[in-house]
């Protein structure tokens, strides 16, 4: 369901499926335990077409309220545009912006240049 790698200083989270209204809430525990682990690091959540349902939308915006409340710069990558403007609209809005892309590259090399 989740795998992450470390490029150019930026934790990059791949979520590879959905996990449903009940696996919810594991992931993102799983997804806040790698932001704390590897904090103060910015982090790229790679969102695949598979993993692009409400749940998983879900989990990344709790994950993005942990990520404000430490200070750790996010990013989201979703390949569907619904899916990016649904993020844009219902992130948390009393911290850091929440930074939506289309690209992988394209975030991670952001989320470096932001955190240099």
């Amino acid at each position: 369901m989740l795998s992450h790698t470390l490029q150019h200083g930026v934790l990059v989270i791949k979520v590879d499926r959905d996990p449903g209204i009940d696996g919810r809430a594991a992931l993102a525990t799983h997804i806040t335990r790698l932001v704390d682990a590897h904090h103060p690091r910015p982090v790229v959540i790679v969102l695949t077409e598979p993993a692009a349902g409400n749940a998983a939308v879900s989990a990344v915006l709790r994950a993005h309220q942990w990520c404000g409340r430490l200070g750790v710069l996010m990013s989201v990558v979703a390949h569907s545009a619904p899916v990016r403007r649904l993020l844009e609209n219902n992130a948390d809005s009393s911290g850091p912006r929440l930074v939506v892309h289309a690209r992988v590259d394209t975030a991670i090399n952001t989320a470096f240049a932001a955190a240099a």
